[in-house]
């Protein structure tokens, strides 16, 4: 095997969100950013094939609308060789059709790969489309919710989760794979990674370069807002003699709201 092109996002931090209490509307542009946590599996994953083989290149691309460049160095600690990226203001609202266009035609221009790894979905987008579409675009035979998977000669063997049951598949490289979080546990680099990746390339792309004009992303889908739900407590307090009461009347208010069954 000789490359490996993982896709990575930089996503918003979910677990950094704040909410504008009489708005109700997330503030968005304070929000902290990362590399995109099934992305950060991806890594992993190629970077452990690459420790294997002793001979494969891992590689990154990146489709943003502002500047990455931490979210890239830190792939390059993790173990990727080279970081390419495509920042563009107008990828500020773009969706997960015109995404997968960009990130095809970057890897087309890289070339010459064996695997592209995705991470299966974005905790901020849930998306789940993009590897999907891009595999598409690429005429490349896809599995998702792959949760474990084995280069076997010229040929990946994965194991994918379904909601009943885990599938075997078998397919012919060149592939596209997205992961789940179960596939590894990803590691945190080293001082010494950090040092090194600083001495790595991240290769800058735009858009004429790709030869993709602008009117080619206009996007198909429009957010129209994100807000955070209104949740209110009932404040109802249940009282009783003894804990058996309380406990049948918790049980009778909860099956009166539907929360649970009879």
């Amino acid at each position: 095997m000789k490359r490996i092109i993982v896709c990575m996002k930089q996503a918003l931090d979910v677990t950094q969100l704040k909410v504008d209490a009489a708005t109700g509307q997330l503030l968005l542009a304070a929000a902290q950013r990362k590399i995109s946590d099934f992305d950060k599996n991806a890594l992993e994953e190629a970077v452990r094939i690459k420790e294997k083989t002793g001979e494969t290149e891992v590689f990154t691309v990146t489709v943003a609308p502002e500047e990455v460049k931490t979210i890239l160095r830190e792939a390059l600690a993790l173990g990727a060789d080279k970081a390419y990226v495509v920042s563009d203001p107008s990828f500020r609202d773009i969706d997960t059709s015109e995404t997968a266009l960009v990130l095809a035609e970057m890897i087309r221009k890289i070339g010459n790969f064996d695997l592209i790894l995705c991470g299966e979905t974005s905790l901020d987008g849930f998306s789940g489309l993009v590897g999907s579409k891009l595999a598409e675009l690429l005429s490349l035979p896809q599995m998702n919710s792959v949760r474990k998977m084995t280069i076997e000669g010229e040929s990946v063997l994965t194991e994918r989760v379904l909601d009943d049951a885990v599938v075997t598949v078998r397919a012919k490289m060149p592939a596209l794979i997205s992961v789940t979080r179960e596939i590894n546990q990803p590691r945190i680099p080293s001082l010494m990674m950090i040092m090194k990746a600083s001495k790595k390339e991240i290769t800058p792309w735009s858009l004429t370069y790709l030869n993709i004009p602008k009117e080619r992303l206009d996007p198909k889908i429009e957010i129209l807002e994100v807000s955070a739900p209104k949740m209110e407590r009932k404040k109802i307090r249940i009282t009783g003699e003894n804990a058996q009461e309380i406990g049948e009347k918790l049980a009778k208010a909860l099956i009166q709201d539907g929360i649970v069954g009879r």
